[in-house]
């Protein structure tokens, strides 16, 4: 008997992540700024920004596989305690070699996010996943408009170890939030195996997976991967783009950024539990796609405010319904006792995204022109429509709707196919 997801516990994850994030952003828009200090060039300053992404890449299938084992809350919580670590690190770092130790000890720390994503699937029933999974980007989206302009304020206020200082109080406060009001996902557990589709897929590391397109797990893994790589490669020339074409400075700049993030939260918080339930996430999955390639291609041809604003808008509305659509269906494609290692092996693969796809940004648009980085995204993101052509929503989802009294004829068509086969195909 399945029962629904305490509130109250979601509410304390959603400001475990949003604590978190405010913590990991309030130091990223200064880094360029120390590290040019102590003679980085613009290669090294690249490098220095992956470096989290890298440590991400390599810890999120460790952290996957240890939540499986000893349980979502102890792992989250020595996750925190070690990006609290790094952020004491880059409060001190006066050379270069400390400002890469904070870096990859703090994506070590950042590998967690997937434990998170497995937290919220574990307490959820498969068809209120994408909701939850929804609810929690939107917190961690509110923590990206908090966290730069903390940093910036705290810097000017108490000088340049004070970000990292305030971070890492941030995070120790959390870590104590979190001990203290979090609860084991395994006690608020109420799905199970039995309908989780079957996949042959046995080894967990990202290359077992990722080398199979053709299984559904891998495909959405995959499908994570660019979007999330295409969304994250133009943060490393959407400001430079801005200062060319708009002459927006360091003064402006984060208002822009707020944007971004303003609409990220507005959406998740309206519009993602209305969407899954009227479109359901396969579909749901393909209008982010359209959304966020849309968006991204049309962005470098901005001349004016307006034209610039509604690209902005589109990415980021394209986001919200793709990241969570996606996880959520990867949630009930897997068994719930490999949820944490699916989970963390979409992150290591989105993790190598983050890292692939700025670089090749950079060198694009010195090379190639400012349009080439955006438009390249946005074709590599529609792209990944071909690998969720396949895709169905599992015969469990297909149940929860018939059991809730929602009416066949009001269903989306996935998921009349669904109800009607009692299988998933690819």
């Amino acid at each position: 008997m399945e029962k629904a997801f305490p509130m109250g516990k979601l509410a304390v994850l959603m400001a475990t992540a949003f604590v978190d994030m405010i913590g990991a952003v309030m130091i990223l828009p200064l880094i360029p700024f120390y590290a040019d200090t102590m003679g980085a060039s613009g290669l090294v300053i690249g490098v220095l920004i992956s470096a989290f992404s890298i440590a991400q890449l390599v810890s999120a299938p460790l952290w996957g596989r240890l939540s499986d084992r000893h349980g979502r809350r102890p792992v989250l919580v020595l996750g925190l305690a070690i990006s609290a670590g790094s952020y004491l690190v880059f409060a001190f770092a006066d050379s270069l070699w400390l400002l890469f130790l904070s870096r990859a000890v703090q994506g070590l720390g950042g590998g967690t996010v997937g434990v998170i994503q497995a937290y919220v699937a574990d307490a959820h029933a498969p068809e209120e996943r994408t909701k939850g999974l929804g609810w929690l980007s939107a917190a961690t989206s509110l923590g990206t408009i908090v966290g730069p302009a903390l940093g910036s304020v705290l810097a000017a206020i108490w000088g340049r170890s004070a970000p990292g200082l305030g971070a890492a109080v941030l995070c120790l406060l959390n870590l104590v939030f979190a001990w203290r009001f979090l609860p084991e996902a395994r006690d608020l557990r109420i799905t199970t195996d039995t309908h989780a589709v079957p996949t042959p897929v046995v080894k967990r590391s990202p290359w077992s997976v990722l080398a199979h397109p053709h299984e559904t797990a891998a495909r959405l893994i995959w499908t994570y991967a660019v979007a999330l790589g295409a969304f994250y490669g133009i943060v490393a020339v959407f400001t430079m783009f801005l200062s060319r074409q708009f002459g927006v400075g360091e003064k402006t700049i984060g208002y822009f950024f707020m944007w971004f993030g303003g609409a990220g939260v507005i959406v998740r918080t309206t519009l993602v539990g209305p969407a899954a339930r009227r479109f359901g996430e396969v579909r749901m999955a393909r209008i982010g796609i359209v959304l966020l390639a849309a968006g991204l291609t049309l962005f470098p041809f901005s001349r004016t405010y307006a034209v610039l604003l509604f690209s902005m808008t589109l990415i980021p509305l394209g986001t919200a319904f793709t990241f969570p659509a996606v996880t959520a269906l990867l949630s009930q494609v897997v068994p719930s006792r490999e949820r944490g290692a699916y989970m963390g092996v979409q992150q290591t693969a989105g993790g190598l995204a983050r890292v692939v796809f700025p670089w090749w940004d950079g060198w694009a648009f010195d090379h190639i022109g400012m349009a080439a980085p955006f438009v390249v995204c946005g074709m590599l993101t529609a792209g990944t429509l071909w690998l969720i052509q396949g895709v169905r929503v599992p015969a469990t989802r297909a149940r929860a709707d018939r059991s809730s009294g929602a009416a066949t004829a009001s269903m989306p068509p996935i998921a009349r196919r669904s109800r009607r086969r009692r299988r998933t195909t690819l």
